[in-house]
C-alpha cells in the first residue's frame, strides 16, 4: 500500500491533539514518521544507506520489519542521558555553568521545578513503538523453513529493544527497586502495543521490572548467539541486559547467572598494550564496534549539559588511577587545569557509549561472586580485566581481598573507574544507597553547595511536564 506523504502530514495537522496522546509523547508521531521515511528508504546492503523516495510505504514484509529494527538512528543512537547528567562523574566550573541554559542549570543542581526536559522520554518511546509495531506485524507473517532466521531475529530484536529501552527509562524515571515499596512506587509507562488511542498509565516499579525481565527472557529464544552486527541484539546482549537488570534489583545471584551466560558467549577484552582497537593517545582512542562491544548504543547528544567535549571529569576519580594503569591516558585528556573524558567506545570524542560490553559483564560477575563469598573467583575476574589495562613495562601486582566486604568494595571502586560515562553510575548510586553506602552527589556553584541525599525522591526524575498535562498521569513527588 502507498500513501501520499503530504496527505499523512495533513492528517497529523488536523488531528494533532489526538496524536499527542500517542505513547504519551508530544510530537512523537512526527518523529516516528521521519524515522519511517528513513527506514523504508534503507538499502538492504548497508545500515542506514538511504535512497530518495517521495512515497511512504507501510512496512508489511519481513524484510521491511527487519529494516525497521536495523534503523540505528531510532533504535540505537539516542538512549536516555539525564541519569548520567545528574550523576557525579563530572563537574562544571562557574564559567561553564554560566553558559548553560536554565533547564540545564536546574538539572545540574537537581532543581526540578517546572522541569520539561522531554527529549529523553520521547527518544526512548520511539524504539518502543517500533518494537511493538514489529511484534504485532510479524504475527501476520507465517514462519517457514526459508524465513525462520529472519523471522526469529525480528521478533527477538523487537522484544529485546522494548526491554532495553524500558530498563533505561526505569533507571531514570523510577525509584530504586525495593521489595518493601515496589508495589506502590511508580515506574514508567509500559506501552505494549502500537495503538495510540489507548491511554497511557504508569505501572508500578514491580510491574515495570517484571515486564523488562519477561521481554528479555523471551527474546533469548529467538536471538542468535552471534549477531551480524553489534547494532543488532543477540543472545549475549539479552543475557547482559538481564545481568544489568538483576544487578539494579540487587538480586545478585541472578545477576551473576546472566553475566556468566553472557561471558560464555562473548569474552574478548581489549589489551591496552597495542591492541588494534585502541590508540591510547588519540582524541577518540577506541574503535567503534570494538571487540568488547556486545551491543552498541550511544546516548543522545542534544544538550550541552554533560557533552563529552565540555564536561570535566571528577578530579578525585582522575587521581585514583595508579601509575601503570593505562586507563588514565586512554580515558582522559587535559582541559585547562582539569581533565575531560575521552574514553568512549563510540569512536567519537563527543558521543557517550551506553551499550553492553565485556568489561561491564566481568565486573558484574566479579561483584556478585564477591557478595556470595567466592573470593578467588571474584578476584580472578577483576585481575583478568585490570591486567588487560596495565602497562606491560610496569610490574602488575594482582589484587586480593580478605573477605567478601573488602572484595566487594574493591570491585565497586574499579567498576566506577572502568565504566565512566556509560549511563551506569546513576543506577549504581540508587542501588548502593539502598545498601547504606551513603553516596551523596554534590555540586558547588559560585560558593553554593547542592547535594542529593541518599534515597530521596529526586533520584526518580520528573516526567516531562507536557506529558503530565496531556495524560493526567501522576508526577514523581519530591
Amino acid at each position: 500500500m502507498k500513501i501520499n506523504f503530504n496527505n499523512v502530514v495533513m492528517i497529523l495537522k488536523n488531528d494533532f491533539m489526538k496524536l499527542n496522546n500517542y505513547y504519551s509523547l508530544p510530537k512523537i508521531f512526527q518523529i516516528f514518521l521521519f524515522s519511517f521515511l528513513v527506514t523504508i528508504c534503507c538499502s538492504c546492503k548497508k545500515y542506514l544507506d538511504k535512497t530518495p523516495n517521495d512515497k511512504l510505504s507501510v512496512p508489511s514484509s519481513l524484510e521491511d520489519l527487519q529494516r525497521l529494527m536495523d534503523d540505528a538512528v531510532s533504535m540505537n543512537n539516542a538512549t536516555v542521558n539525564m541519569g548520567e547528567a545528574s550523576s557525579d562523574d563530572y563537574f562544571w566550573t562557574n564559567d561553564m555553568y554560566d553558559a548553560l541554559d536554565l533547564i540545564d542549570r536546574h538539572a545540574y543542581t537537581w532543581i526540578y521545578d517546572d522541569y520539561n526536559f522531554g527529549s529523553d522520554w520521547s527518544y526512548s518511546y520511539l524504539p518502543v513503538f517500533n518494537s511493538n509495531f514489529c511484534i504485532e506485524s510479524i504475527q501476520k507473517i507465517q514462519k517457514t523453513g526459508l524465513n525462520k532466521t529472519m523471522w526469529d531475529n525480528v521478533i527477538g530484536s523487537a522484544l529485546f529493544f522494548r526491554a532495553y529501552h524500558f530498563y533505561n527509562l526505569a533507571g531514570v524515571y523510577g525509584k530504586a527497586y525495593d521489595v518493601n515499596s515496589y508495589e506502590k512506587d511508580l515506574g514508567i509507562v509500559l506501552r505494549l502495543n502500537s495503538d495510540f488511542n489507548i491511554p497511557s498509565l504508569r505501572a508500578s516499579i514491580k510491574d515495570t521490572y517484571a515486564q523488562i525481565i519477561k521481554d528479555a527472557e523471551e527474546s533469548i529464544g529467538y536471538l542468535p548467539e552471534q549477531p551480524q552486527h553489534a547494532l543488532r541484539p543477540s543472545k549475549p546482549a539479552a543475557y547482559g541486559l538481564l545481568a544489568r537488570c538483576y544487578l539494579s534489583m540487587r538480586l545478585y545471584d541472578d545477576a551473576y547467572k546472566y553475566a556468566d551466560l553472557c561471558l560464555k558467549l562473548k569474552s574478548s577484552l581489549i589489551n591496552f598494550n597495542g591492541d588494534p582497537d585502541i590508540s591510547i593517545n588519540a582524541n577518540a582512542p577506541f574503535t567503534k564496534f570494538n571487540k568488547e562491544t556486545i551491543f552498541y548504543t550511544n546516548t543522545s547528544g542534544f544538550r550541552k549539559l554533560y557533552a563529552a567535549t565540555f564536561a570535566l571529569a571528577d578530579t578525585n576519580l582522575y587521581v585514583s588511577f595508579k601509575p601503570g594503569d593505562l586507563r588514565k591516558a586512554a580515558y582522559f585528556a587535559p582541559s585547562g587545569k582539569y581533565f575531560k573524558f575521552k574514553g568512549n567506545y563510540t569512536g567519537s570524542a563527543s558521543l557517550y557509549f551506553s551499550g553492553i560490553a565485556v568489561d561491564e559483564m566481568l565486573l558484574i560477575r566479579a561483584e556478585c561472586a564477591a557478595r556470595a563469598g567466592k573470593l578467588t573467583e571474584a578476584m580472578a575476574d577483576l585481575n583478568l580485566l585490570l591486567i588487560s589495562r596495565w602497562d606491560k613495562n610496569t610490574l602488575y601486582v594482582p589484587v586480593s581481598a580478605g573477605n567478601a566486604k573488602e572484595a566487594t568494595d574493591i570491585i565497586l571502586a574499579e567498576r566506577r573507574k572502568e565504566l565512566l560515562f556509560r549511563s551506569i553510575r546513576w543506577t549504581d548510586i540508587k542501588r548502593l544507597n539502598k545498601e547504606n553506602y551513603n553516596i551523596i552527589p554534590k555540586r558547588v556553584v559560585k560558593g553554593t553547595a547542592y547535594t542529593l541525599e541518599p534515597n530521596e525522591g529526586r533520584y526518580a526524575m520528573p516526567l516531562p511536564k507536557d506529558i503530565i498535562d496531556i495524560t493526567g498521569m501522576p508526577q514523581n513527588q519530591y
